[in-house]
């Protein structure tokens, strides 16, 4: 199971939101190219990059920040906020994303998602954004009203492989994850799971471990590491990557 850094720009910043509000928000560093290459170092082997900027405002907003990014690594990092059309999608590809990540495009334009699966494949992850169990869109300011195994059984229907799972209200408050809805969401579906929000300690990482047999493949972490509860390496060698 992968252990995956979360790297959050607001311009040009590296910071983190409470639930995703961006009045709650922490700025931990203004040279995220640094933080990335901390991460690096000390074990990642994939790294979530999200453009908040993008996300609320439907644009790249951190093109010059992420390619620099891309220059200095040598790990691959998935890219997600904002691409919600072709020029978005291929623009994240050349500042250097290997894999992207599409969100609100997902829910509102199927067809969409449908030509960029059937163009990059599995380089294609959707965003599954939860709040009480209904799909959040636009940066998650706004809900869809789709619930979130309804929404993942049209995913897996379209073709996609692999989603990430966040579970807004627990995003950036260390509670832990929400394992009942992540187990339902493995059981009734095939689709490969990257768990999202609430992580801060070693425990959790054990018992989101414990469903990787239904499809569970990765844990993005974020305010954990930033906050220092939460060490890269040891959580590496536990989950075993």
């Amino acid at each position: 199971m992968k252990i995956i850094p979360a790297i959050d720009l607001k311009e040009g910043n590296c910071v983190r939101l409470l639930q995703g509000d961006p009045g709650k928000q922490t700025v931990y560093s203004n040279d995220p190219v640094q933080i990335a290459l901390r991460w690096e170092d000390e074990g990642a082997s994939l790294l979530h990059v999200v453009d908040l900027d993008g996300a609320f405002q439907g644009k790249t907003g951190n093109s010059r920040v992420i390619e620099r990014m891309a220059s200095r690594l040598n790990v691959p990092f998935q890219l997600g906020g904002g691409l919600r059309n072709k020029d978005a999608v291929r623009r994240a590809f050349s500042l250097g994303a290997s894999r992207v990540i599409l969100g609100t495009a997902a829910v509102e334009e199927p067809a969409f998602l449908e030509e960029m699966l059937q163009r990059y494949g599995a380089d294609v992850v959707v965003g599954l954004d939860a709040r009480k169990g209904k799909i959040a869109v636009k940066g998650w300011t706004e809900e869809s009203g789709l619930t979130a195994l309804t929404f993942s059984r049209r995913m897996e229907q379209l073709g996609v492989r692999e989603i990430i799972y966040t579970d807004i209200q627990r995003d950036g408050t260390l509670e832990g994850p929400d394992l009942s809805s992540i187990k339902a969401l493995a059981e009734e579906t095939t689709l490969s799971i990257i768990v999202s929000g609430g992580v801060s300690k070693l425990k959790d990482l054990l018992e989101v471990k414990e469903l990787a047999s239904l499809g569970v493949t990765g844990i993005i972490a974020g305010k954990a590491l930033y906050s220092g509860k939460l060490n890269l390496k040891e959580a590496i060698k536990l989950a075993g990557e």
